[in-house]
């Protein structure tokens, strides 16, 4: 579903989509990372050694959560469709480790029940990191159906093939536009839930699946509900490459960087008039590799018929005109600005309460410094011009 949207969107004539299509799965067969050729490490279990599957692991988010994974001795299975990760984002992970059952690469699609549930049958998972999803607000408003299909359908044929295969373990990586607009602030994990856009609800649906779910079964399950994530690995083996047609929708930071690198002319702030103290939105900026720390501590975390529910930010909420403030002096350029009308969908303030985190999983975040995080971000952006293609 996502591929066919991409192809229709391509520029690229078919003929060489479907080339480029073929390279890569060559590539992807040749490495033996494909379902069809499950090597024996990922299909039985191993005493002491975790096999977490990681859904849209060549993504930003799940690509710095494999990384991660791979560091602390886990044993991973990205599966991905590539509509909007980066294979290069694998072929680093796969150079980092090397030796045999510590990764392998899958590519498929969520929506393919059959690829799906083939996927859970030749494999030995102990539990289920779930990233994989489209996530922009704006483009939500523009394709509704195709964000329920892709967040809540997908989401109910992964926990189906969890339950099928006893699978024991779901970490669900969900967000914190579920709670919409709230009246108070900072939210808290009991705030009620009342999300605004078709992002936010397709996430609350999915979420709401999940909790059904677990009232009948015996998984452990973590929630875990976010914002707006910046920053890169600090030893600057990972970091954020959207694709081109994608960098409207995407997140501010990569704008920024675009801006400061001179591949757009300048930055595009939408929405002066929302009722804040500079009239631009305010949000809990959470650096890349805190949330990662909080999905792995979850997991270590997480226990049989239990639901753990935790908000994941910083307690502070920065402005947008704060957050380019900050970008100007971490890329050390003096970005054009200009302020447009509203998006669609987008709300004026929000940031979260971690005190329930903090209390029950000994997590905190440590990159507090908007300047800091995207520093170390911008080293990777410099140093890779072209994304994972430089």
């Amino acid at each position: 579903m996502d591929v066919m949207d991409y192809r229709r969107r391509s520029q690229v004539p078919r003929k060489l989509f479907l080339a480029a299509g073929i390279t890569a799965l060559c590539f992807i067969i040749f490495r033996q990372t494909s379902y069809n050729s499950t090597s024996q490490y990922f299909s039985r279990k191993e005493p002491g050694i975790t096999h977490v599957l990681v859904t849209g692991g060549a993504g930003y988010i799940g690509s710095h959560a494999s990384l991660r994974l791979l560091k602390d001795a886990y044993r991973v299975t990205i599966v991905d469709n590539l509509s909007r990760g980066n294979l290069g984002a694998v072929k680093v992970l796969q150079q980092l480790f090397p030796e045999p059952g510590r990764l392998q690469f899958i590519y498929a699609d969520l929506g393919d029940a059959t690829a799906v549930d083939k996927i859970f049958s030749e494999n030995a998972f102990d539990a289920v990191m779930h990233f994989a999803a489209v996530a922009y607000v704006g483009e939500s408003t523009a394709e509704p159906l195709r964000y329920y299909h892709n967040i809540t359908s997908n989401t109910l044929g992964i926990v189906k093939a969890m339950a099928a295969h006893d699978v024991s373990t779901l970490i669900y990586s969900s967000t914190c536009a579920t709670y919409g607009e709230p009246e108070k602030m900072p939210i808290t994990e009991v705030t009620p839930q009342d999300p605004i856009n078709p992002y936010g609800k397709a996430k609350k649906m999915a979420e709401d699946i999940i909790l059904d779910f677990s009232k009948t079964s015996d998984m452990a399950i973590m929630i875990l509900r976010y914002f707006n994530v910046i920053g890169s690995d600090p030893e600057g083996r990972l970091g954020e490459a959207p694709r081109p047609e994608l960098r409207d929708q995407g997140r501010i930071s990569g704008a920024c960087f675009d801006a400061a690198r001179g591949i757009i002319p300048g930055l595009k702030v939408r929405g002066v008039d929302y009722k804040t103290p500079d009239g631009t939105c305010v949000r809990d900026y959470i650096d890349v590799n805190d949330l990662i720390d909080a999905h792995v501590k979850a997991l270590a975390r997480a226990r049989p018929s239990k639901v753990g529910i935790y908000n994941v930010g910083t307690g502070k909420g920065s402005s947008v005109k704060q957050f380019v403030e900050a970008c100007k002096k971490a890329t050390g350029v003096d970005i054009k600005v200009d302020f447009l009308g509203r998006r669609p969908g987008d709300y004026a303030e929000v940031y979260s309460d971690p005190s329930k985190i903090i209390r029950e999983l000994n997590w905190r975040a440590r990159y507090i410094d908007l300047e800091e995080s995207l520093s170390i971000a911008w080293r990777w952006q410099k140093a890779h011009r072209n994304g994972y293609s430089s």
